[in-house]
């Protein structure tokens, strides 16, 4: 996806005619094949939705850019197509997420609880969930794309009192 809209931004930039076909020269065979009037629009439809902004420079040229509200709808599509893949060998140790997110933020919370319990996190009570593999990064990034850092605790633990239970659920016997 980032190829292909790199792709269309790099011929959206240039205006000149002399520009966009050397632009085109230059991509891969397979973005050849894609209907320019359908890259116009598609970039068009990018700035409508407010997804790219466009800036005129020097030289007769417009550059194109992501903005806020594009950077957080691409990764909208990132957190959707996310999975863990988890190590060959279990460290022994389980990783906690806990969390009390306000009422007022009570979307942000059910679709954390949502994304967590589909990455495979298993859920102790409704704010706390545990995993056995490490995956800070994946919360790091979880809290920040639903802002919710301040509200939620990431943790490791070396034994827990239901680890027999746990142990089973992820098939670590």
């Amino acid at each position: 996806m980032l190829l292909f809209l790199l792709g269309v931004l790099t011929a959206g930039a240039a205006r000149s005619p002399r520009k966009i076909n050397m632009l085109w020269s230059s991509l891969p065979k397979e973005f050849k094949k894609i209907d320019r009037k359908y890259l116009s629009q598609l970039i068009q439809e990018f700035y409508r939705d407010r997804l790219v902004d466009m800036i005129d420079t020097s030289d007769e040229e417009t550059q194109i850019v992501i903005t806020e509200h594009g950077k957080l709808h691409a990764m909208r599509f990132k957190i959707d197509d996310m999975k863990f893949l988890p190590p060959k060998y279990w460290d022994g140790k389980w990783r906690i997420v806990v969390f009390d997110i306000p009422e007022k933020m009570r979307k942000a919370r059910n679709e954390l609880r949502h994304k967590l319990k589909n990455l495979g996190f298993y859920e102790l009570q409704k704010s706390v969930l545990v995993f056995p593999y490490d995956c800070k990064s994946e919360v790091d990034f979880l809290v920040e794309f639903f802002r919710v850092r301040s509200y939620v605790r990431y943790g490791c633990l070396e034994s827990i009192t239901n680890e027999a239970e746990l142990k089973q659920h992820f098939d670590l016997t």
